[in-house]
């Protein structure tokens, strides 16, 4: 491959320049935070790229705000069967879960898949959700202020995905950390903070995503002999064109909730309370006025853009920027670089608490905008509520250990001091 080279930054005593290559396949790249340096050269220089594939092919990179928005858009000329995630389907160009998983379906399908997901994100829901985890969050904040610290990313973190899948899908607290375990072992599969990274990639995302598949399929037994108000039970009572769901459907469904709860909540938890911690001034004025939280949300939704990037199919030629896209390609959308773009975010790179408008595309945007993105809105308030109306203070207590994945950019290590 022969990928551009980008600066990062220079070294003023030895007079040189830090540079790296446009591959945004490198997991690494992100797991080292150089990421946003690479996507702000493409959106100055080649906003619009053909990106050459490890596997021979390539795919499109979109990076400027308008284009991305505007390809959440265009359902009609961009399909999502193709699965969100670059070879997420194992020995398969189209994704094992097209039309199955709401998340990977198009129209009518999508449409009638959603509509099975709504009462799921009710206000009672809601309601249950913010309870159940702002009682786990409250005692893993207690024992961190006994303990003057703790490592936010395990300990409290992933109680925002544990309470709301107790809420959501009526299990217990050990088993909702058990899917927990599972999903993160799916989407860190090349991270070896989670899985044995030795051994074919993609043999081993297959077998990760089919643990995930049978602790679900036992969930569903068990939840058909005692059916309840709870989100399996919906998908299990669920019709579609007067039939019900697949058994395949429904487990794909329960991973597709899993998943897109699971892990953009805690990880956003996580870069945000790592903004406050970096950007002092933003953590005063959070302490001193919250009523300042809401809008603190928003902007640390925007800052960490936990998912990425999502991928699509053009359905047809279409042009963007001046290239032409053929029908058939991979395009990949990359909200992280949307919401850094200048053109729409002034000062895009400083982290603003009270930023507004503040238009974000993390949750996507049409009619594939994210289902539970009400959720993840409860989960980070009562996180950030949780430390904000105790006053609690943090600071780092030693390095930050970030994902090795370029689709979830999550942190697997927060160690936080309780600051005096």
């Amino acid at each position: 491959m022969n990928e551009p080279v980008v600066p990062l930054d220079d070294d003023r005593d030895t007079g040189t320049v830090a540079t790296t290559r446009v591959d945004l396949e490198d997991v690494d790249l992100f797991a080292r935070g150089e990421h946003h340096a690479v996507l702000a050269w493409l959106r100055r220089h080649r906003p619009v790229y053909a990106h050459p594939a490890r596997d021979g092919g390539s795919f499109w990179v979109l990076t400027r705000y308008e284009d991305v928005l505007s390809a959440y858009r265009e359902h009609t000329v961009f399909s999502s069967e193709c699965g969100a995630m670059l070879g997420g389907s194992f020995r398969s160009v189209r994704d094992s879960a097209a039309g199955r998983m709401l998340v990977a379906s198009d129209l009518p399908r999508h449409r009638m898949l959603r509509q099975v997901f709504q009462p799921m994100f009710a206000p009672a829901m809601l309601d249950a959700v913010g309870r159940q985890i702002t009682h786990l969050v409250d005692d893993a904040v207690r024992v961190m202020l006994e303990d003057g610290g703790t490592d936010f990313a395990t300990t409290i973190a992933t109680e925002l995905p544990a309470g709301a899948l107790m809420a959501m899908m009526n299990v217990g607290h050990a088993e909702a950390h058990e899917i927990v375990g599972l999903t993160r072992r799916m989407i860190g599969f090349r991270d070896p903070t989670y899985v044995d990274t030795t051994g074919d990639v993609r043999l081993r995302l297959a077998s990760l995503q089919n643990d995930i598949f049978d602790f679900f399929a036992d969930l569903v037994r068990s939840r058909r002999r005692n059916l309840g108000e709870d989100a399996v039970s919906m998908l299990i009572r669920a019709r579609v064109n007067g039939r019900p769901l697949p058994e395949s459907e429904i487990l794909y469904n329960c991973m597709n909730l899993a998943v897109g709860g699971n892990e953009t909540s805690s990880y956003s938890a996580c870069s945000g309370l790592l903004a406050l911690i970096e950007n002092p001034t933003a953590y005063d004025a959070l302490l001193a006025r919250p009523s300042l939280l809401g809008g603190a949300v928003e902007e640390i939704l925007r800052w960490s853009s936990v998912n990425a990037y999502v991928q699509r199919s053009a359905l047809r030629d279409v042009e963007i920027g001046g290239q032409l896209i053929r029908e058939g390609d991979a395009v990949t959308l990359w909200s992280v670089s949307a919401n850094r773009d200048e053109a729409q975010f002034p000062q895009a790179d400083r982290f603003i608490i009270d930023r507004s408008p503040n238009r974000h595309v993390s949750f996507g945007s049409g009619i594939h905008r994210c289902v539970g993105a009400t959720v993840a809105n409860v989960e980070l308030t009562a996180a950030f509520s949780a430390l904000v109306s105790r006053g609690v203070r943090l600071s780092l207590a030693g390095p930050v250990r970030r994902l090795r994945s370029n689709f979830i950019l999550g942190t697997t290590s927060l160690p936080v001091r309780v600051v005096d």
